[in-house]
């Protein structure tokens, strides 16, 4: 199983920057996801992630397509809200593009659309959706019977529900609060690593 960690718009852009550049060789993708920040704000995060060698190849920017296209990244990813996926894979046909999807329904109309992957959520309770009752992990296993894609899970995800997330057979994990909330962001990457690579 891949790790997907998001970022929780919660540092400034240098603190992430450091929490970026401690995780990114532990974990597959990092994926920016900072709403709160302006455009040469995003600029001068992504120029400290290449300044201190973090691979590009594993940065992926939430919604700001305007942004990927100016630096040059291949991972795009596009909430519900967002661009067409359609549109910009017909524009763009060598990005990686993913979508959030929270139903059956929408991950094959992603699909269709072309997407290269979904990310569905959320499947527990989180603080990031207080108040809002988990969609559960049940679409997961049949998603993954209809999509050729991959599919990942996002929301409220703990590592002690890797076993559960596992048997519904997904591609992987996206990841917010456990890591970047955490104290130590490199030991809690691990901590996460360790349970999408072992067999149990």
């Amino acid at each position: 199983m891949k790790l997907i960690a998001v970022t929780n718009n919660m540092y400034s852009v240098h603190e992430l920057a450091s929490k970026i550049i401690q995780i990114h060789d532990v974990v597959d993708l990092v994926h920016i996801r900072e709403k709160s920040k302006c455009s040469s704000e995003l600029h001068t995060l992504l120029n400290l992630l290449r300044h201190n060698k973090v691979p590009m190849n594993k940065i992926v920017m939430n919604d700001r397509l305007d942004i990927a296209l100016l630096t040059n990244l291949i991972n795009i990813h596009l909430p519900t809200h967002g661009h067409p996926v359609k549109l910009v894979k017909e524009q763009y046909p060598t990005m990686n593009v993913g979508r959030s999807v929270h139903s059956v329904a929408e991950a094959i109309q992603a699909e269709k659309d072309l997407a290269n992957y979904v990310i569905y959520g959320h499947c527990f309770n989180t603080n990031c959706k207080k108040g809002l009752r988990p969609n559960g992990i049940d679409q997961l296993t049949e998603m993954k019977k209809v999509l050729t894609i991959p599919v990942y899970a996002i929301g409220g995800i703990a590592p002690d529900h890797l076993p559960i997330l596992k048997e519904c057979q997904v591609d992987g994990i996206a990841v917010m609060s456990g890591i970047f909330s955490s104290e130590n962001s490199r030991d809690a990457a691990l901590k996460y690593m360790e349970r999408c690579t072992s067999n149990l």
